[in-house]
């Protein structure tokens, strides 16, 4: 293990500027994240007839990216470990912003494919060492609700993405879309390297390969980190799938939705910056296996809530997922560095895995969202995602049978 001891006492608590700091630059960073990694979403059926492609190809502007972006993580993580924290977050966001804005310039479908990918990989930076610097930084006490803010700022980000993208995108169209969201990572760029503290509790690993790759293989020899990592691939591959499906439902019969309105869906994602804020809290206070299941139950009652053709049960059972989503994630992702510090692992390489399969489920199964759309419209997508809800159910009373490794139950 390379990173510094617990920070306990030493680390900064909700009384400090610093934590309010760092509260609001990785709440920041998280709209950011999300903003960007799925500016096309919204923008499927606009592509779908700006390129001529199918349905099932659309999708690769999202999956694509998240294989970059998940490919990208496995050396993010422990780069993280020699070169510090806040320089590949800097970096991360600077990058895949500026990519963003080239993304609206793309001469044809296969350079808008190209961009995408190349700006997955920019954006591994964030995502791979943020609850690490939260874990070295914070005081253990505040650990998981900081967390959660973290995982809120990405829902949150999640919904202005595909808002203002699918606002702009019906009236000025999708080049300027991704424009607009570009320029909102720039933004969030820009608070996060004026907020954010630089780690006073990061120690570098040696900078040895073999070193590195040891760090990796540890983080892949603890049952409960390992069937966190497969939660958070199940998770995000059935939130991406559901959402796909969804734009695709949305603007076909009955509905007949326009890019705009189908964007204002988008708008139940504020339940998930609540749910997993909240959770966090309650992770604070109560062990983290209770909290992820109750969270995985609400995971798949909104899901269910999705199948009548009625347009209000629709969005209340997206409303009621994004929260349940948002909440088994921001359990999980915060759970992973606990769980390696407590196993006697570095965190940084835990949580590159943790993400790692989290993206790659979004990939995976994001591209087979729109196999299953075009095979069986809803019923064919809810068959894919129903099947992995019940993964997440099963793997999370899996970790309430897990024995902990220290007091707090991690």
């Amino acid at each position: 293990m390379t990173s510094t001891p617990d920070p306990g006492s030493h680390g900064y608590r909700t009384r400090d500027p610093e934590y309010r700091r760092i509260s609001v630059a990785l709440f920041a960073a998280g709209i950011a994240t999300f903003a960007l990694l799925y500016s096309t979403q919204t923008l499927l059926p606009e592509l779908m007839d700006a390129f001529g492609v199918t349905a099932a190809e659309s999708t690769l502007s999202l999956s694509l990216t998240t294989i970059g972006l998940g490919t990208a993580l496995l050396l993010a993580g422990p780069l993280s470990e020699v070169v510090g924290r806040t320089p590949l977050i800097h970096a991360s966001l600077a990058a895949s912003s500026i990519i963003g804005l080239v993304c609206a310039l793309a001469p044809g479908w296969h350079a808008l494919l190209l961009l995408r990918l190349l700006q997955g990989a920019a954006l591994a930076g964030l995502p791979a060492v943020a609850t690490a610097y939260l874990r070295e930084e914070l005081h253990r006490g505040v650990q998981a609700r900081a967390a959660g803010l973290y995982i809120g700022g990405t829902a949150l980000g999640g919904m202005i993405g595909r808002v203002l993208s699918g606002f702009v995108g019906e009236h000025a169209g999708w080049r300027w879309s991704l424009a607009a969201i570009g320029a909102l990572g720039l933004a969030c760029a820009l608070a996060v390297r004026l907020l954010l503290p630089p780690s006073r509790a990061f120690t570098p690993a040696p900078a040895r390969l073999g070193h590195l790759l040891g760090l990796m293989r540890g983080a892949l020899t603890d049952r409960a980190l390992v069937g966190l990592y497969a939660i958070g691939a199940s998770a995000m591959g059935v939130f991406v799938a559901v959402f796909n499906g969804a734009g695709f439902r949305l603007s076909s019969a009955p509905f007949h939705l326009g890019l705009g309105a189908i964007g204002l869906v988008f708008l139940v994602y504020p339940v998930g910056t609540v749910s997993s804020t909240v959770a966090g809290r309650f992770a604070d206070r109560y062990p983290r296996r209770s909290v992820l299941a109750v969270a995985s139950v609400v995971f798949a009652a909104g899901l269910l809530l999705t199948i009548p053709d009625s347009l209000p049960v629709i969005i209340a059972g997206l409303a009621v997922m994004t929260g349940g989503f948002f909440a088994v994630h921001g359990i999980a992702s915060g759970w992973v560095p606990a769980r390696a510090y407590a196993a006697g692992l570095a965190p940084g390489p835990a949580a590159s895995l943790y993400l790692f399969a989290y993206y790659l489920g979004s990939s995976v199964v994001g591209s087979l969202s729109g196999v299953a759309w075009s095979a069986g419209a809803w019923p064919g997508v809810m068959v894919l995602t129903v099947s992995l809800v019940a993964v997440v159910g099963a793997l999370s009373q899996y970790l309430r049978r897990v024995p902990p490794l220290d007091g707090r139950r991690r």
